[in-house]
């Protein structure tokens, strides 16, 4: 009976089986996670309840680790769809469970595979660098892939005159422009999050807390860069703010991070920085599209699943290993 339910209501991206009111929804994954020796890796930008029964928080090169590491039979994966293929590309006989299959990335969408291979034959001497925010037919596309971690240091790590083509984000490739002084070949894509903020709201937030520190993800627009005292990926914004000696900071990433931000820190104060919309802060609608009520029917019928042709995953899992090992050689 369960399989026929779950035939029937898989087809919303999602399992959508009706949950017993009364059951504690985090003692209930905790259980299953322990029954079905299953792992629960969650994204920063996850909503809090997520956060908080995971078994690791990180950001896209900490979870690759980790899900390359994982001794579990089972990885389900809080986060989007381009980071459970991850999952299964550098894990490929566990099985890889996605809460929400609607859970995509803008940034993936600006950068179809079969434009970016086209793209690629115009440059047929240069190496192509991909951010891990694409799905794997372009990471097969690819000869290294890079997060926001590492990029600076994989693009240093390579001879000054190779010739590199970097996608899908032309606002990380600018910033790694700046930062190393390379000249790359840049895809047009773009993460429509980042791409929201505000300069002027964000200017009126600096005048209304002139302690605060100003920090920003490097996909944001260079305009935006400009103005920040400090510039790093999800993990680098968090451990950031944990160090340094402010009392305040304004955040230009997905307001996710905020919650471990004031759990590590609560006696500091963290503002969103503000889009150009009505809202107050910037939420990737990808990302909280899993529940926990979504984790929770994912683990009990271990659906939706997450798999990619062996082919594929033999293909991307190249430029894959080989950020990893040049992170180990940095010791990232």
């Amino acid at each position: 009976m369960e399989t026929q339910i779950l035939d029937l209501n898989t087809a919303k991206g999602y399992v959508d089986a009706a949950i017993d009111p009364i059951i504690d929804l985090v003692e209930e994954i905790q259980r299953l996670k322990r029954e079905k020796n299953a792992v629960l890796l969650a994204h920063y930008y996850q909503d809090s309840d997520i956060q908080d029964v995971a078994d690791y928080i990180g950001d896209s090169l900490g979870l690759s680790q980790q899900a390359a590491s994982t001794s579990a039979d089972v990885i389900v994966f809080a986060g989007v769809h381009f980071m459970a293929e991850t999952a299964k590309i550098l894990s490929p006989s566990k099985k890889v469970l996605l809460p929400d299959l609607n859970a995509g990335c803008s940034l993936s969408d600006s950068c179809p595979p079969h434009l970016f291979a086209k793209f690629k034959e115009l440059y047929p001497d240069h190496l192509v660098i991909t951010y891990v925010n694409c799905t794997a037919e372009l990471k097969a596309l690819s000869d290294i892939v890079c997060t926001s971690t590492n990029a600076v240091q994989i693009v240093e790590s390579l001879p000054p005159e190779q010739k590199i083509i970097f996608g899908p984000d032309k606002n990380l490739g600018e910033y790694i422009i700046k930062k190393t002084g390379r000249d790359m070949v840049l895809w047009n894509g773009a993460c429509m999050v980042h791409e929201l903020f505000s300069g002027d709201k964000i200017n009126d937030l600096r005048k209304q807390f002139p302690q605060a520190k100003f920090i920003a993800h490097p996909e944001c627009e260079p305009h935006i860069l400009e103005k920040a005292d400090y510039i790093g990926s999800t993990s680098g914004l968090l451990k950031f703010t944990i160090e340094d000696e402010a009392e305040a900071f304004i955040v230009a990433t997905e307001s996710g991070i905020l919650y471990q931000m004031q759990k590590a820190s609560p006696h500091k104060t963290f503002i969103p920085a503000p889009p150009t919309n009505t809202c107050a802060c910037n939420d990737c609608p990808y990302m909280k599209l899993n529940t926990l009520e979504k984790v929770y029917n994912c683990l009990k019928f271990e659906s939706p699943e997450v798999t990619l042709p062996e082919e594929l995953i033999q293909r991307a899992r190249k430029p894959i290993e080989r950020m990893l090992q040049i992170s180990a050689q940095y010791g990232l």
